[in-house]
């Protein structure tokens, strides 16, 4: 009885942080422009009134920015290294279902105690200092700060650092000295914050460069990779690029794409064992990779990337695969991942559905074409594609399931939206095909919440009589893998 209300009690304190940590959030409009600089300024005066200054300098960190394959690589650096007895702290963005997602203890996400402890602590401080012109951080600062706080008590031997947006005025820019940097691939995103242009945008990655640390990247656009080679001359930064590990080595995590990330955290582990004065020894190879490497990157996991769930009640004729990709260049290694999938996975009559929604500063005309035509160009139709809203919100950071459960948005202008760009590329498709090569019409539908539309799933699954079995792919933002997960009930796949 009395463990039963110790747990009650924390979770109410849990639920408590929550509510303080939303009332941090602002909305994204006031980052842009001059406001970046000065709120990334701010942040040495927040880690002097949380005395993280002379800590924080001393942490050992991987730091990683680039458009798409941060968390993946950040995820298979942390893998590798706990292989190697080093205690690792990781912190990454977004999460999925729980705000403690983003700060991993060993490759655990944070307790609920030792969140609420270290939330207060960091949330009561700065709270007693602010004023109207030193207001409390944004929500990613918080969360950044608070990531300092934790790895630092919790004495790491090495950080493994995400960028949250950019990297200039990242939050977890205010760091000095890395032991190495990472940039993975870029693309066009957030370009409303970030610029129009590749080489404004590799300007900001960038920015986490630091004098004399070294660098990686994965094989650039020219018009990118110019941008980095200029910015790491000037601060005799020595820049490699890097290229594929062997198609053959095995990953935890699934998709022709992450054999790049993979080969990227191979380099930074490698680079920051070096430097800490671990060496590697030769003998203890498998194909050029050391044996603590290769199981790294096998049991590496990161939850809403490349993930194949079965549905919770019908798991024979439903089965989920979830990607989070929202560009455009990770929209075509979605498609090619779920692809392969299909291809491999089809024991019976299967039948392909889409299960979208992007977020509205993302352009639906530039990421459904190109989901949609890698498909085809693999031999994989959509027999249906369904456009919902997402069910959680950005400031929803945690909480009850019965909250959650309310977030429903009864507004579905931006999902018709969606659902007649789609109807417009098919549309095109088929003046292209003659009437032979036509195959049944496909069908689009959009429905006001995420329930109604796996409601709809499995009726649908029903009336098949276990006959066929629904392949549904689960894209366009990461917010909608985690509303899945949670309807689905499979928190803890």
């Amino acid at each position: 009885m009395a463990s039963e209300e110790a747990e009650g009690e924390l979770s109410a304190r849990y639920q408590k942080a929550l509510d303080a940590l939303s009332s941090l959030i602002t909305k994204r409009s006031l980052f842009v422009n001059n406001n970046q600089s000065h709120r990334f300024h701010l942040l040495f005066h927040y880690l002097k009134v949380l005395e993280l200054e002379e800590v924080v300098s001393e942490l050992k960190i991987i730091h990683v920015a680039g458009t798409k394959g941060k968390g993946s690589t950040c995820t298979f650096s942390e893998s590798i290294l706990r292989g190697y007895g080093l205690r690792t702290g990781l912190f990454t963005s977004p999460h999925l279902i729980d705000v403690r997602e983003r700060f991993r203890l060993n490759g655990i996400e944070i307790s609920q105690e030792k969140f609420v402890d270290y939330f207060w602590c960091c949330f009561h401080k700065l709270k007693e200092k602010t004023s109207n012109e030193i207001p409390m951080p944004t929500y990613f600062c918080f969360l950044a700060l608070l990531a300092f706080k934790i790895f630092a008590t919790e004495q790491v031997d090495v950080v493994i650092l995400e960028v949250g947006l950019g990297g200039r005025y990242d939050a977890t820019n205010v760091i000095q000295k890395p032991v190495v940097c990472g940039v993975t691939s870029l693309g066009y995103d957030h370009m409303e914050i970030l610029g129009h242009t590749l080489a404004e945008i590799a300007a900001e990655k960038a920015g986490i460069f630091k004098s004399g640390v070294p660098a990686f990247t994965v094989p650039q656009p020219d018009e990118a990779m110019r941008i980095l080679d200029e910015k790491a001359s000037k601060l005799d930064v020595k820049l490699q690029v890097v290229e594929p590990l062997d198609s053959s080595q095995r990953l935890g995590l699934q998709g022709e794409h992450q054999y790049l990330n993979a080969s990227l955290a191979v380099a930074l582990c490698s680079t920051f064992l070096q430097k800490i004065g671990i060496i590697e020894d030769k003998n203890d190879t498998n194909d050029g990779l050391p044996e603590r490497v290769i199981s790294g990157l096998s049991n590496a996991y990161l939850m809403g990337r490349a993930m194949i769930v079965p549905d919770s009640e019908l798991p024979e004729e439903i089965v989920f695969y979830l990607d989070g990709a929202h560009s455009p260049e990770s929209m075509e290694a979605c498609a090619t991942w779920f692809s392969q999938q299909v291809k491999e996975r089809n024991q019976k009559i299967s039948e392909q559905i889409l299960l979208f929604n992007c977020m509205t500063v993302r352009d639906p005309s530039l990421l459904l074409p190109r989901l949609r035509t890698k498909c085809i160009d693999q031999g994989v139709e959509f027999k249906n594609a369904v456009f919902v809203p997402n069910m959680s919100v950005y400031n929803q950071v945690g909480g009850s399931w019965s909250k959650f459960e309310q977030r429903v948005d009864d507004s579905t202008t931006w999902q018709l939206g969606l659902k007649s760009i789609w109807d417009n590329i098919a549309r095109g498709e088929a003046k292209t095909k003659s009437r032979s090569d036509s195959k049944e019409e496909e069908k689009s539908l959009v429905f006001s919440s995420l329930p109604l539309a796996v409601d709809w799933l499995r009726d649908s699954a029903r009336r098949k009589s276990k006959q066929v079995r629904f392949q549904v792919l689960v894209t366009g933002s990461l917010h909608l893998v985690g509303d899945l997960l949670r309807l689905v009930k499979k928190r803890n796949v």
